[in-house]
């Protein structure tokens, strides 16, 4: 696989809310300058997110303390598909929450519609990293999303498990036996697997997305914007790879759904791919669980799942004081907070280097020195995924596909050539 500039990354990871709002006219393009908040005006202000922040209510008490005029309303969407098909019903309408949480996948489609949303004033955009602020930047230089997280990944593994099956459970032990390639992984979750007649990894859905993106341009030409996804050797052969280890290897638990909830707590399976986020979301559903490590290493070299960023839409009721608001949310001091909270790593520069952040410990893992541990994933990256306008519609229907052939419904033929007539469709 080629590499480019990691200006080019793809991340992934809400929106369910109703809040009144003022309709207002939906120009919020411009030299993307800020206007301060009243200090003295009582406000609610609304924040919609997905999955976990880190943004938990003494987080945002600390917030609401030193601005008491603020009341904050924090309401999570079910799932991120929930939330994008909230945002993109509501966007220039009515019923958006002050401040939007949104997906690096959906920032295509929501670039159609920058004018709807508030630009981040120009004197914040070197906060971040670069290719977090370009991946959001509009065709009129407008970064139109405040950044919050990036992914990179990791290897979480249940070490009682790995004991089970006669298998290292050191996390450097474990790092150094599962170093190499997707075909290493799947070698030792072979042996795992035959050894205790369990599954090694989570389902064929969450192992794929990690392994698509380490490819550059999976589904979209970078240049044209043509789809090639069905035409590209690489998607065929990950869909296949991760298919056939599937079979004997795959607790074939969709994420998200409340048996892969339970398999967190209950052992069924050995390993699932970790970003950063995921953290908070084992251990939030395995409590009491003594078992679960991180592996500073991922199979194929580094990579990146996940990263989000918030938006203001730009016909909101209290657009200058949700500014103010998301520009405190994503200081450096904050993401730090959040990472603390919910493993949500953080996209801010002085962040990332940061005494606090590479100090950081998770006792529930061990404690495992998951700062320094992140930091050595975010810097293994190397592939920078390109993803275009298609991408979520095209990968929705590719897991779909595979969780198709998961769940029995199809065989693994049927199934593909059922995709590469849905992909054929789009567009």
């Amino acid at each position: 696989m080629n590499t480019r500039a990691l200006r080019r990354i793809g991340l992934v990871a809400g929106v369910a809310s109703t809040s009144a709002l003022v309709l207002a006219g939906c120009a919020g393009g411009g030299s993307g300058g800020g206007t301060t908040a009243d200090p003295n005006e009582k406000v609610t202000l609304t924040v919609a997110t997905f999955n976990d922040f880190g943004y938990t209510d003494e987080l945002l008490a600390e917030y609401t303390k030193d601005h008491p005029n603020v009341k904050i309303v924090h309401n999570k969407a079910a799932t991120s598909n929930d939330a994008r098909a909230n945002y993109f019903q509501k966007l220039g309408k009515s019923g958006l929450a002050d401040i939007e949480a949104i997906e690096i996948d959906w920032v295509p489609e929501v670039m159609k519609y920058a004018d709807m949303l508030t630009p981040v004033p120009d004197d914040l955009k070197n906060r971040w990293l670069d290719w977090k602020v370009e991946g959001a930047t509009d065709a009129d230089g407008n970064l139109i999303g405040y950044g919050t997280d990036i992914g990179p990944e990791a290897i979480c593994y249940r070490a009682d498990l790995f004991e089970a099956a006669g298998l290292p459970t050191d996390p450097t032990e474990v790092a150094t036996l599962l170093d190499g390639d997707w075909a290493n992984y799947f070698t030792v979750g072979a042996k795992y697997s035959t050894a205790t007649g369990k599954a090694f990894f989570d389902s064929a859905g969450g192992t794929y997305q990690g392994m698509i993106n380490q490819v550059e341009a999976a589904y979209e030409d970078p240049d044209t914007g043509d789809i090639l996804a069905t035409t590209n050797s690489e998607v065929e052969d990950i869909y296949n790879q991760v298919l056939d280890a599937s079979a004997t290897q795959s607790a074939h638990l969709g994420q998200w759904g409340d048996d892969w909830f339970a398999g967190l707590s209950n052992g069924a399976f050995a390993t699932m791919l970790c970003p950063g986020w995921m953290l908070g979301v084992i251990s939030g559903n395995a409590e009491g669980v003594d078992g679960w490590r991180i592996a500073d290493t991922f199979p194929g070299g580094g990579g990146n799942w996940g990263g989000s960023y918030l938006t203001i839409p730009a016909n909101g009721a209290h657009v200058a004081a949700a500014q103010e608001l998301a520009d405190w949310l994503t200081s450096p001091e904050t993401q730090i907070k959040a990472f603390e909270n919910a493993g949500t790593f953080p996209s801010q520069t002085d962040a990332l280097t940061d005494d606090t952040l590479l100090g950081s410990t998770n006792a529930f893992f061990g404690d495992a020195k998951v700062g320094e541990i992140f930091s050595n994933r975010a810097n293994a990256v190397t592939v920078s995924p390109f993803k275009g306008q298609y991408y979520f519609q095209i990968n929705d229907a590719m897991q779909q596909a595979l969780t198709r052939v998961e769940d029995g419904t199809q065989d693994k033929a049927t199934s593909w050539k059922q995709w590469v007539s849905e992909v054929e469709a789009i567009g």
